[in-house]
């Protein structure tokens, strides 16, 4: 497992964090370890998936993500 933190725009509210947490939880290989206003630290498998398709999945619920 390797660790990934995200920077994440346009979240602004509890709604977000939980809407973030729920596309994260949903993705193969991500456990995901703290989601704030802002940013994500998660958790994933290398071998199920991408850092890139995890920062997709949180693009394609509406916000900007910058790997770091």
């Amino acid at each position: 497992m390797k660790e990934l933190t995200l920077s994440i725009s346009g979240m602004s509210c509890q709604h977000c964090v939980k809407a973030v947490l729920q596309v994260l939880s949903s993705l193969p290989g991500v456990k995901p370890v703290r989601v704030d206003i802002g940013q994500a630290l998660v958790t994933y498998d290398p071998a199920l998936i991408h850092p890139d398709a995890i920062a997709e999945a949180i693009t394609e619920e509406g916000y900007d993500v910058q790997n770091n």
